[in-house]
């Protein structure tokens, strides 16, 4: 009775409001635009990134907003750069063991923790960088930082657990194995790079896994786990003050010496031309990989050839548009039949990087394919038109607004940024770069 009561209030009300006056155009189109931010008031709103170094060097660094979740992590400046022939894979072989339980939180401790905040925890690990981040509800931030500092200084590594994860990479190994695309880059590394660690690949080989020993991972860790080359950064729903004040609680004791004043040093990777082939006639489809040495994060270059990038596009059989596609090699892979797919890539690290394609094509059309590509980047030089140069332009403004959306992404910007550049780099700032 008393919700029929409601219905008929609510839908008297309703027609009430329907007979009233007609808002006004003006009104109309205000909140149109209330609504509707544009694109320079969403660089120009972006919250400024605030940044406190501890009295050890670890910097904090953090972005707040409204939302009710935050992302909090560990960015290190290590990774299997900084590995030898014979460690190679411990940074990886960590990154595995850093959930897996710490002193303070055995495993199963450890697991009841996050399982009771409702939180997501994960990490990565890659040639310059290793990373460890948790996203959880804003209020348990003081938590979730009390873990993360648990995780780089008191890492349990027992050896059941060590076993356990040997073979849970041996078998990933296999399956790296099997994706093709990951093999040629690999490839492409130890062939661009060779006799250099940047050679190596992340996951370290097999024979180095299965024989890698809890005295080698603690020697990683205590060697490269220091506070000046770590970031913790946040995103979200987050007061930097409280942010600094809890980091100050957990992560003052992360050394910041090193023993004998060792302090490890990166040998600068020199580039090498060459080629590599792995033949295998069984397989029906090829992969293969171009590149030229590019250049490293700091370099000005880098945005002008993530433009060229971007004119030359991407391309995959399930996309859409047929022969109409905005990328000139992408209607002539169209067109010729000449790939399965092809992209770009413009990959960074300190000092160098590796600037090319990578295709997927049937064996008869490597060279077809092969001699579009290298076309592509002639015209680069010569031909390219205005619109082109518009179209890449927009295409990485939609590309870095989207790093806006979530915590996550936010939160890797800000370590990643940290580490690379020694600053967080507003938008505004890479808008003007793309300019």
């Amino acid at each position: 009775m008393a919700a029929s009561s409601v219905c008929r209030a609510g839908c008297a009300a309703g027609r009430a409001l329907l007979r009233g006056p007609r808002p006004s155009a003006a009104l109309l189109t205000l909140t149109r635009n209330r609504g509707a931010a544009t694109y320079a008031q969403t660089l120009h709103n972006i919250p400024e990134t605030q940044v406190t170094t501890l009295d050890n060097g670890l910097r904090v660094a953090s972005e707040e907003s409204s939302q009710p979740t935050c992302t909090v992590g560990v960015w290190i400046g290590v990774g299997s750069r900084y590995e030898d022939e014979k460690n190679n894979g411990a940074g990886y072989f960590l990154e595995h063991l850093a959930f897996k339980g710490t002193k303070k939180h055995p495993c199963a401790a450890f697991e009841k923790e996050v399982e009771s905040m409702g939180a997501h925890l994960n990490g990565y690990t890659s040639r310059e960088q290793t990373a460890y981040y948790i996203k959880a509800l804003s209020k348990d931030m003081p938590k979730v930082v009390e873990l993360l500092a648990d995780i780089v200084q008191n890492c349990a590594l027992e050896e059941s657990q060590i076993e356990k994860e040997r073979g849970v990479i041996l078998q990933e190994l296999k399956e790296i194995d099997s994706n093709l695309t990951d093999v040629t880059f690999d490839y492409l590394h130890a062939t661009a790079f060779q006799g250099t660690a940047l050679a190596r690949t992340v996951e370290g080989t097999t024979e180095n896994i299965k024989h890698l020993t809890r005295a080698d991972l603690a020697s990683y860790v205590d060697t490269h786990f220091k506070a000046p080359r770590m970031v913790l950064a946040a995103a979200g729903g987050v007061s930097h003050k409280e942010l600094v004040d809890v980091a100050r609680q957990h992560f003052s004791g992360v050394p910041f010496t090193y023993k004998e004043d060792a302090v490890p040093v990166l040998p600068r990777c020199r580039f090498t031309g060459s080629e590599i082939r792995a033949r295998d006639d069984a397989l029906p489809v090829a992969h293969i990989a171009l590149a030229v040495e590019g250049p490293g994060w700091a370099d000005p270059d880098n945005v002008v050839l993530n433009v060229a990038n971007a004119i030359i596009g991407r391309y995959d059989r399930t996309f859409g548009g047929g022969k109409n596609q905005s990328s000139r090699l992408a209607t002539l892979a169209v067109e010729h039949n000449l790939c399965h797919s092809f992209q770009t890539f413009n990959t960074s690290y300190s000092d160098t990087g590796l600037f090319g394609f990578h295709f997927a094509s049937d064996p008869l059309s490597i060279d077809d394919m092969l001699y579009c590509a290298q076309g592509e980047w002639m015209r680069l030089c010569t031909s390219t038109t205005e619109s082109e140069v518009k179209r890449a332009k927009n295409y990485l403004r939609n590309a870095m607004v989207a790093q806006l959306d979530g915590t996550t992404p936010v939160c890797e910007n800000i370590g990643s940024h940290l580490l690379n550049y020694g600053r967080r780099i507003p938008l505004e700032e890479w808008d003007a770069r793309i300019a």
